[in-house]
Order: structure tokens, then sequence, then C-alpha cells
């Protein structure tokens, strides 16, 4: 008689699962017994998996809440089961009410919320990751006075990063996370890290604004620094921020394996107002997509690509235009791995239609094939300060199964 197949050994069981087509296979199959489970949620194994198979872009997490994939994309009815067992309105979190979603990133949130220090507002917010599906979440210490206190505008920018060296060296690598704050002084750009490895804040990086070559008002970089407006990007070890692209044609990058702040340069040509999205473009380039458009509209998506692999990002190739359907307003809202998210709408608020209807699409970067993934009235009733924050920030849940906290947390 042939032998059960929990009988056969892990390696060979690890090489059978990786093969399954599908994120839902593996989650089913993870649901057989025991041994299935401990391997399905192991995590050397999840990022082997991650690694061969294309992450499930289940829903999109924003001011406006929770917006699952719709059909007819193929995620739609992994998204309805989401939908129906997580809580996205982290009623699990403690004032819930108050919390601001900042990033997503492989099954985690990371959101924050105001607090007060003898009637005053803190600078420095209160930070939480949590896991949506499990109800689980950690807050985060506070930043350190002494950190705090170098950064005198103190515009905090949080957002999830990868491992560094001692999450990955760490006994509980699996379930530990890092927490990147970009904030601006007068003089200066400062990042400071958190990892949960340590539990503690430390200085990561930080640059003159002069080095940089930002000879500009401090109200400049405020304005254009609010955290609500700032398009973030991750290729290959480097974030990327498009704030500087209108007028100068300029990304900021932060490169997390050396903790340096730096500034590259784009393709001239006038840019849209909207900036441009930084992915990797296969065997080690860098790739950048980027609308292009008159007036308040974008007639097209073009894609460039660094001209050779480990060159300055200064070095830019012209490798494809896409035209978009037009009378429309184009956003581009996120990047992944793989995949780049673009939202388009009619009309904007304040004009004569009062809801308009967002359309989200993703585009495969290999295929730059686009595919609707949801849409959604827009009915918010927001200070027209705050609109546009609905507009720009906006995050992509992906992955089956997420990343989880360890038993010990809340």
């Amino acid at each position: 008689m042939p032998s059960p197949l929990t009988d056969l050994p892990v390696h060979l069981l690890a090489e059978i699962f990786l093969r399954l087509p599908d994120p839902t296979d593996l989650a089913c199959a993870s649901a057989a017994c025991v041994t299935f489970r401990r391997l399905a949620t192991d995590g050397s194994f999840l990022r082997a998996f991650r690694g061969l198979h294309a992450p499930l872009h289940l829903a999109l997490v924003n001011l406006g809440g929770f917006h699952p994939a719709l059909p007819p994309h193929p995620s739609a009815p992994t998204a309805r089961a989401l939908a129906l067992v997580a809580d996205f309105k982290f009623s699990f979190l403690p004032s819930h009410r108050q919390w601001i979603v900042w990033d997503v990133c492989d099954g985690r949130v990371l959101l924050s919320r105001k607090i007060t220090e003898d009637g005053q507002p803190r600078v420095f917010p209160e930070l939480a990751v949590c896991d949506p599906l499990h109800r689980r979440y950690v807050l985060l210490p506070p930043v350190p006075d002494d950190l705090a206190a170098s950064v005198e505008h103190r515009l905090p920018h949080p957002f999830l990063a990868p491992l560094g060296e001692e999450e990955e060296a760490a006994p509980t690598e699996e379930t530990a996370f890092r927490v990147i704050c970009l904030a601006l002084g007068k003089t200066k750009l400062a990042a400071f890290a958190f990892s949960s490895s340590t539990g503690q804040w430390r200085d990561a990086a930080s640059k003159d604004l002069s080095d940089l070559g930002l000879g500009m008002r401090d109200s400049d970089m405020i304005s254009w620094m609010n955290p609500f407006y700032l398009r973030r990007h991750y290729a290959y070890g480097c974030f990327y921020w498009d704030f500087l692209v209108v007028k100068r044609n300029l990304l900021l990058v932060l490169d997390i394996r050396r903790m340096e702040l730096s500034i590259a340069e784009v393709p001239p040509g006038g840019w849209y107002r909207e900036g441009v999205a930084i992915v990797e473009a296969g065997e080690g380039r860098l790739g950048m997509f980027g609308l292009r458009g008159e007036h308040e509209t974008a007639s097209d998506l073009r894609y460039a690509i660094v001209r050779n692999r480990g060159e300055s990002p200064n070095q830019w190739l012209m490798k494809k235009t896409i035209s978009l359907d037009s009378g429309y307003h184009y956003f581009i809202k996120a990047v992944t791995e793989r995949c780049l998210l673009l939202m388009r709408t009619e009309s904007l608020p304040g004009s004569p239609i009062e809801k308009p209807l967002l359309e989200y699409f993703t585009m495969d970067i290999e295929t730059l094939q686009l595919q609707r993934l949801c849409a959604k009235q827009f009915k918010l009733r927001l200070p027209p300060s705050s609109i546009y924050a609905y507009f720009f920030q906006t995050g992509i849940y992906t992955n089956f199964p997420p990343s989880l906290l360890p038993p010990w947390t809340v």
C-alpha cells in the first residue's frame, strides 16, 4: 500500500506545495491537517512561495475604508472571503475610530493616531502594526525625545520596510517587522527606524538639505512633504519619493541597506503633476512609469528603464508609451513588486459631479496589461484640505496567508 501523503519528508512536501498554481490552493491545503498547516505558515517557505507566485491583489485600504476586488477580477472570490472574516474597521484597537491607515504590506497594516500631552498634541503620533485577519496588534513605543528634538518641523511619514540584518537574524524572524519614519527639520531630512526585534527606535539616516541640493524655503519643503501627498515606491533595497518631480525632475532616495539619503534625476519632459512610480524592471534594472498630458488630464502613461544594470538612475531609456482613455483624470496610487495601481475618475471633488466614480486598475509590470480591480463612489464628506488625501493615500492588501504576529501579542 502506498504511504499517506503526510508521511512524506517535509522537504518533499515543500517542493509539492511550491508547485501549487494559486495561493488559494495553498490555503485549502493548509486546512487539511496540522502538518500541512505548519508547513504552509512557515516563514522561509512563504518567502519561497511568494518569490515564485504573483501576489493576490485582494483589496485596497484607504481613508474610505476597505474595498475588496470585484468580479471579474480573479482575486474576487478570495477577497470576498477575506471581507467576511477580517476586521478592516480595526475595532480591536483601543479607541479604534481615531486611527488612520498609513501603510499596508504583506497582510500587515500600519496605523497612527494623535495623542496629547499636557493638553497639546504630541509631535510624533502613536503607531500600531496590526493583522486585521487575526485581530492582533502591536503598539510601538514613542519616538524618544532626543530623536524627536532633532527635527524642528517634524512632518512624520511612517511606513513598513523590508527586514534588516538584525530582524533576519532574530529567532522570531518570520514574525519580525520594521517601521521607518521620515521627518523634516529646518535644515535637514532624517529617517528614524524601529525594529520589532529590539523594540527600540534609532536614528537611521540624516542629510542636510544643502547637501541634497535642495536650496528652497522651509515653507516650500513643508508644503511638498505633506505626509498625505507623498507617494513612496520601493525597488532593489531603496525607497523613492516623487514629490520633487513636477518642478525639478528629481527623486528623493533612501537606501535602507546603507541608510543613506540622496537625490536622483528622472528623464526630462513635462511629467504630469501626479508624479511617477519607480519599479523593478528585472535583471537588476530600475523602471519608471509616469503620466504625461496637458492641463488637468493625462493622455498617456510612459515607461522608461535605466540603460544598464547597476548604472546610476540618472541614465534613462524610454521604452514604451501606453495610450489612456481620454476624458479621465488619472492618478498613480501605489506600486507592489509586480504591479502598478492606477485610479481614474471623470470628475474631481468640488466639480459638477458631486459623487464621482473612482475606478482602480492594476497593471502587470512585465506584460503591461491593465485589469480593473474595483470601483467606488466618492461619498466622503471631507474638508477641502483633506479631500485630496483620500485620492493619494491608498494601500494594496496582498498575499495569503498574511504574515502572522507573534502569539504573545495583544
